[in-house]
């Protein structure tokens, strides 16, 4: 008998334990004490469920002042204009992005999970680390939020866009009439653009998205992209420019993580 589980088994599983209730799985938690996602050691009481206390540590809060482009922070005192060297060059389609957290230790870690191991489990700590960013609910409230689409073939495979829960865990967390909506469409089924610069992401990019079929654009609405990493921007532009050919004037970008 094979004993190994399927991903798509402990996806589902995961989804199932985030649906359940408290005290299923607060007995799930007795039975099957929780690791951390970066350094593999049991997680006691605290803020997270799968980061632990001296891995929480780690964790960067992103604060004003940062960039207004990408959303990464600036260090030091800052007076005037001060260029980015995170989106030199970007050219936004959009007209402001934020980010949550730097891409670092168990943020990183939790991304992967997320991504690349099926691992929904973690989505009760992203929303919680979503919580403790100033002002976000306030930014965030009433409007559109766009997640970046997976092709078909990558979302099929993963079992679910990543993007899409990050917009679904923002609408609970802001309330006030935000809703998600799925108004993108990627039609080229691109390559990892995890190893590329940022003129090879472009190429590979031109072209890949479109409206989603039946989708309409309000001008005076507030949309944002909603997407889990800002590296360097070239998939959120991309996405931008189709939304603002489209009609889009009111637009944004929010990040979970950056780096």
């Amino acid at each position: 008998m094979n004993t190994q589980t399927k991903p798509w088994v402990k996806g589902h599983a995961a989804f199932y334990y985030e649906k359940s209730k408290p005290w299923v799985r607060g007995l799930a938690g007795m039975l099957f004490p929780p690791v951390c996602v970066q350094c593999r050691g049991l997680v006691e009481a605290g803020p997270y469920g799968h980061i632990c206390a001296a891995c929480a540590r780690q964790i960067e809060f992103v604060r004003p002042p940062h960039c207004t482009t990408c959303g990464h922070p600036y260090y030091g005192e800052v007076q005037g204009e001060r260029m980015c060297p995170h989106c030199q060059g970007l050219a936004p389609a959009y007209r402001e992005g934020r980010t949550a957290v730097l891409l670092k230790g168990p943020i990183r870690a939790m991304v992967h999970e997320l991504k690349y191991h099926h691992g929904l489990h973690v989505m009760e700590d992203v929303t919680a680390i979503f919580r403790q960013v100033p002002a976000l609910g306030e930014w965030v409230r009433g409007a559109v939020l766009v997640p970046v689409p997976l092709h078909p073939r990558k979302e099929r495979e993963r079992g679910y866009n990543q993007s899409q829960l990050l917009a679904e865990c923002l609408v609970r967390i802001a309330g006030g009439g935000t809703q998600a909506a799925a108004l993108l469409r990627r039609i080229e089924d691109t390559q990892s653009q995890t190893y590329h610069d940022r003129h090879t992401r472009l190429a590979n990019l031109k072209n890949a998205f479109a409206l989603a079929p039946g989708a309409a654009i309000t001008p005076a609405q507030h949309y944002l992209l909603v997407d889990d990493v800002f590296t360097t921007g070239s998939t959120l532009n991309s996405c931008a420019r189709v939304l603002r050919r489209t009609g889009c004037l009111n637009l944004d970008v929010l990040t979970f993580g950056h780096g």
